[in-house]
């Protein structure tokens, strides 16, 4: 055989893979162009305005998560300024490198290229994977991390190379950083290492090696917890009991189905779950699925929190079915195709106009608005900012020199911090996770417009109250600030004295 011809037989060996690599990029890009051209249609979520004020006061922990999301908001800014489409681009390019991954997943587990097509599309058109995409939340990059340690995980299987505990272990370390029910997953590791085969890598210097590389990662945050007497635990716990109470935790079992996949894909994540338990290579993977789901169950955790452990599910699903397939006859083969991709694409067209900011108005923004809670928390922010100036210049000249403003919640905090100063407006004063650490102006302020709490509450708080506006959006799209918090106040100072009143109303939320 001559060199010419090695090399063309090389090149036709190789091409497959070419090919492969184009269609799961071609698919990442589609969705990231699908996020940039509608990323900038309303505005800014509630809680990417908590990012954004915590991206200004940089720290190794914050109450609410640990400190990797407002460092790269804070990156974010400082490239892009307060642009929509810039600031969520971390989250697209998150999003995006999980579908791709989720490709690779298939082909590791010996999918082809119709598998590692099938897996990625069905995590693309998938409601909560979608939606990561559309804001700049910590869970974009959670959802990453999951995937990611997934990955490599499948690597390790395959090859039997304990050295991939470092990769496992680093990623772990990042996730730790990011977001702190990764350690519902860890679980499901640790489960899935004493479960399956691959407890004899507790003999192996790599597997400890990982463990401790994740550990000095996370070892900022933790010194951080320490300095702050674990203030996050107190958080989260706050929140879980909000949360139970609320009945937020009751669909959990219904959300696997109708938040963290794709209905149609249903049928593959039970297949690949099956077929991680029946092949003892893989079977660390099912157990890293079923420990977190039932530590969740128990707990009553969030449905959607599952979401990020469907990707390999998927994956698995896609590279058994296609192997099913192949002892079907060519048209029964391309008839369970068609019907796995039309599903797909019917269930996706539904939770993408669901999902993203699609239309300016008319009926496709009706239909998204009416239906999507976090959408319309994008509205009315501007607004609000623009109301409150408005409530200061009417004031007489000595009291707007020496006014504050104190807010109810972090997304009023994070909007009079990041709109405000177009207005010349102060620092907001709020008491809500990581803003209560920073405290209070010195002097504090003897006159406060009170934003965001109840006629009640500043009767009670604050000296001579008086109502001076009202909240609201001009597109009178009802969300919380509007329902809840139609009310702007004028006040005089705390009736406790300042020390006093900061450590009695320390709120979380």
């Amino acid at each position: 055989m001559t060199a010419k011809t090695g090399e063309r037989s090389f090149a036709q060996q190789n091409n497959p893979y070419r090919i492969e690599w184009a269609v799961l990029l071609g698919v990442a890009a589609l969705v990231t162009a699908v996020h940039l051209l509608t990323n900038g249609r309303y505005g800014f979520h509630r809680d990417e305005l908590q990012f954004l004020s915590d991206a200004r006061h940089l720290d190794w922990g914050f109450v609410a998560y640990p400190p990797l999301t407002p460092l790269l908001e804070r990156v974010g800014l400082g490239i892009f300024g307060l642009s929509l489409v810039g600031l969520r681009l971390f989250s697209v390019l998150a999003q995006a490198t999980a579908l791709i991954v989720t490709g690779l997943m298939a082909r590791e587990m010996g999918g082809g290229r119709m598998a590692q097509i099938a897996a990625t599309v069905s995590v693309a058109l998938s409601p909560l994977p979608l939606f990561e995409g559309t804001e700049f939340q910590y869970s974009s990059f959670d959802f990453l991390w999951w995937v990611l340690i997934a990955y490599f995980t499948i690597r390790l299987l395959k090859s039997e190379n304990p050295r991939w505990w470092l990769a496992i272990g680093a990623v772990v370390g990042v996730g730790l950083e990011t977001k702190y029910s990764i350690v519902f997953f860890i679980a499901g590791i640790l489960g899935g290492v004493l479960l399956s085969r691959t407890r004899r890598d507790l003999k192996s210097g790599w597997f400890w090696g990982g463990i401790a590389l994740a550990l000095l990662i996370f070892l900022p945050n933790f010194l951080w917890l320490v300095r702050h007497d674990f203030i996050s635990y107190h958080f989260l716990q706050h929140i879980h009991v909000r949360d139970v109470a609320e009945g937020r935790a009751e669909p959990f079992l219904r959300d696997q189905v109708m938040i963290c996949i794709n209905m149609a894909a249903v049928p593959l994540a039970v297949a690949g779950l099956a077929s991680l338990f029946v092949d003892r290579r893989y079977r660390m993977l099912g157990w890293m699925y079923l420990v977190p789901l039932t530590l969740f169950f128990f707990a009553q955790g969030r449905g959607y929190y599952m979401a990020a452990a469907y990707p390999m599910l998927l994956a698995a699903g896609a590279a058994a079915g296609e192997r099913w397939l192949e002892i079907l006859p060519r048209i029964g083969r391309r008839t369970v195709e068609a019907a796995l991709f039309t599903g797909l694409a019917v269930c996706g067209a539904y939770i993408g106009a669901l999902i993203l900011p699609l239309a300016e108005s008319g009926p496709l923004k009706e239909f998204a608005l009416q239906r999507n809670g976090d959408l319309r928390e994008e509205f009315g922010w501007n607004e609000l900012v623009q109301t409150v100036a408005g409530i200061r210049d009417s004031l007489p000249a000595e009291q707007q020199v020496e006014v504050g403003v104190l807010v109810g919640n972090y997304g009023e905090q994070g909007a009079i911090e990041m709109l405000g100063p177009a207005y010349h407006l102060p620092a907001p004063i709020s008491l809500t996770n990581s803003a209560w650490l920073r405290g209070y102006p010195e002097p504090p302020p003897s006159t406060l417009i009170v934003v965001g709490v109840s006629q009640e509450w500043v009767g009670q708080i604050f000296t001579g109250c008086r109502l001076a506006g009202h909240n609201g959006n001009r597109e009178r799209v009802k969300n919380e600030e509007s329902e809840y918090h139609p009310d702007i106040y004028v006040c005089g100072s705390p009736r406790l004295p300042w020390p006093e009143f900061w450590k009695k109303y320390q709120s979380f939320g």
